[in-house]
């Protein structure tokens, strides 16, 4: 899990599950798994247990999580699927809608913005095949 801001202007609960949720999207975290504990993650960062709490029920009251009485918390069979989407009508929102906007304020056609876009994907795609690279030759 990533370490939390304290200084920034998103509250506590919200980076707690996002932090899950990136978990649970990469695969860290499978569908089954139990969540770490309120006291595992109030103890982790140095937060009131209300907090984490209210982290946690983000994610159960999404459908992503599932409490279990006496035992703890669970990622939900779908929560991947579940996050995704939520996640890309997120991303669709807050950046391809500020993107689109300033391509128009910069005059730039929509092709020059789509070839701009693919060379940076092409460009992200191929650092992380030589960051697997780089990972695989110390085995």
């Amino acid at each position: 899990m990533q370490k939390l801001d304290f200084s920034g202007e998103k509250p506590i609960f919200l980076q707690i599950a996002e932090s899950l949720e990136d978990a649970v999207l990469s695969g860290a975290l499978p569908e089954g798994e139990q969540l770490p504990s309120i006291t595992e993650l109030s103890v982790r960062y140095t937060i009131n247990p209300a907090t984490a709490l209210k982290g946690i029920n983000l994610l159960v009251d999404q459908g992503a999580a599932y409490k279990k009485r006496g035992v703890g918390m669970f990622v939900a069979k779908g929560a991947q699927d579940l996050l995704r989407k939520k996640r890309q009508g997120e991303f669709a929102g807050r950046f391809v809608a500020a993107m689109v906007a300033e391509a128009k304020r910069l005059g730039l056609t929509r092709q020059e913005l789509l070839d701009m876009v693919a060379l940076e994907f092409d460009s992200a795609e191929k650092g992380r095949e030589e960051n697997v690279d780089t990972a695989t030759e110390h085995f």
